[in-house]
């Protein structure tokens, strides 16, 4: 069935391929964005004081939020760290409050937000997975209050997914596509021990997830976008070194990363075992299963 959807951070690593996915499928997506419209498909808001047309969000059977600035985008520094938080928290609220202020009838009927696996802090070699508790650290504190501008929405009693993302692998963009090139000239290894767990997920089951989570009405709360079997920095070295025919044997310290990402470097260094439980048990089947299937995907796709 075709649906109107909303969304904000169309224009985005992940956004755009989602918008693509969804007009292919024969759903209308409508874009929000900060500046003066330049097409027929797109709402002009500003989130950072609160303002968007009720009328805009009125007319969608979804909405879907997908608005922050990008965590590795930049060096951290504290003005950087509050337009993390900010430009996430900003987007949420003015969705929540403008959504549960709609008439019952004109409400949509999900909001997809997301959120990130940020929200666990460092796990360690534990799996989690989405009944746990927030962790500790600047992400887990962002994802902390992140979610809860949702809860007018929730509270209104619309549809709620919190999208707690993992690492979408594609080489057009996110944590894969720094990494190609030095390992491509043979620069590269593992960060700092190599021990830390990453939880990846391929931009094709991240995309197919996300068309599940819309129509899975009995779906609502945290959902984990990670693929069913995270890796270790270390595991994942190694199998992008194979794939590229690349040797991967000049490991970077943390004190190097420090240096260069600045506060990002202590969650890049996190460690996060978590498991998509709930997509697991709603029966979701996911395409690339395997890092090394997901991996040769985002190198070809």
């Amino acid at each position: 069935m075709s649906m109107r959807i909303l969304m904000a951070g169309a224009s985005g690593f992940l956004g755009t391929r989602l918008t693509d996915r969804l007009t292919t499928g024969g759903h209308q997506v409508t874009r929000l964005v900060r500046r003066p419209p330049r097409a027929a498909d797109e709402r002009q808001w500003n989130p950072s004081a609160a303002q968007l047309d009720p009328a805009v969000v009125a007319q969608a059977d979804a909405v879907v939020n997908l608005a922050g600035a990008g965590v590795a985008d930049k060096r951290w520094n504290d003005q950087y760290k509050q337009l993390i938080r900010s430009s996430r928290v900003d987007s949420t609220t003015t969705l929540a409050v403008t959504i549960a202020g709609l008439p019952e009838s004109d409400r949509p009927k999900v909001l997809l937000n997301s959120s990130a696996v940020g929200w666990y802090g460092d796990t360690g070699d534990r799996t989690v997975e989405e009944d746990a508790p927030a962790g500790e650290g600047f992400l887990a504190d962002v994802c902390r209050v992140w979610e809860a501008a949702t809860r007018p929405a929730e509270d209104a009693g619309v549809r709620v997914v919190r999208l707690r993302i993992g690492l979408p692998l594609h080489r057009d963009g996110g944590m894969l596509k720094p990494q190609l090139l030095p390992m491509r000239l043979g620069i590269s290894g593992k960060l700092g021990s190599g021990r830390q767990w990453w939880p990846w997920i391929s931009m094709e089951d991240w995309l197919g997830a996300s068309l599940f989570l819309l129509d899975s009405d009995e779906i609502a709360g945290p959902v984990n976008m990670v693929g069913p079997a995270p890796s270790t920095n270390a595991e994942f070295t190694r199998e992008l070194a194979r794939q590229l025919h690349r040797p991967a044997i000049m490991p970077i310290p943390g004190v190097a990363l420090k240096v260069v990402l600045g506060g990002f470097s202590t969650e890049v260094l996190h460690s996060g075992r978590v498991l998509p439980g709930v997509l697991t048990r709603a029966g979701y089947s996911f395409r690339h299963p395997d890092l090394r299937s997901a991996l040769a995907a985002a190198l070809t796709e």
